[in-house]
């Protein structure tokens, strides 16, 4: 049997205005919502257990990494993640659109990867319209503490983002970049 998805959803992974109250958008949140509570709840030994969830709850998860709880996603499926990288507490992943984090990735406590973006227009902004463009966080990044990537970015390979920065602009590779907004510092010596 074949099945057809909503005009909404459809329109939210091509980065189009949608609306988030579609019900197969809400079904998609809800299943997300759970895997994200039975993870979060699990005991701190039940390493195969969390394992197992996440795998039914991100599109795609490498060997050897490792998100310790709490942890929240808008739909998972939407997320992949590389092999060996480490996401501390508190991670935040909007991944209305697809959220990219390659491998040997660092990711400290209480980061946010925020693909969302609303209209700047008050009125459509009333409507209940948003979209989302991608985030992609590429291999041997570190992510400081309280990072926040906005939508859109890519933080590009080997590059150190220091911690409390908000990125809403490209980072490119090799370099430390750190404030608010976000702004290379220096290169990074490429050993």
């Amino acid at each position: 049997m074949l099945t057809t998805m909503s005009d909404m959803k459809d329109r939210m992974l091509r980065g189009e205005p949608y609306r988030a109250s579609d019900p197969e958008i809400q079904a998609d949140q809800q299943r997300a919502a759970e895997l994200v509570a039975a993870y979060n709840g699990t005991r701190p030994g039940n390493v195969a257990g969390r394992e197992e969830i996440l795998r039914e709850l991100v599109g795609e998860l490498g060997q050897g990494s490792v998100i310790r709880p709490p942890v929240q996603f808008d739909y998972g499926w939407q997320t992949t993640i590389g092999a060996r990288t480490f996401l501390n507490f508190g991670a935040v992943i909007l991944d209305v659109a697809r959220v990219r984090i390659g491998d040997d990735v660092q990711i400290g406590p209480n980061v946010q990867l925020l693909t969302p973006t609303h209209p700047m227009d008050p009125a459509e902004r009333a409507d209940g319209l948003e979209s989302a463009e991608p985030i992609t966080i590429e291999d041997r990044v570190w992510l400081g503490g309280g990072v926040i990537v906005c939508p859109g970015v890519r933080v590009g390979a080997g590059s150190v983002v220091g911690a409390g920065a908000v990125v809403t602009r490209d980072v490119p590779s090799g370099v430390f970049a750190a404030g608010n907004p976000c702004r290379v510092v220096r290169e990074l010596d490429a050993n």
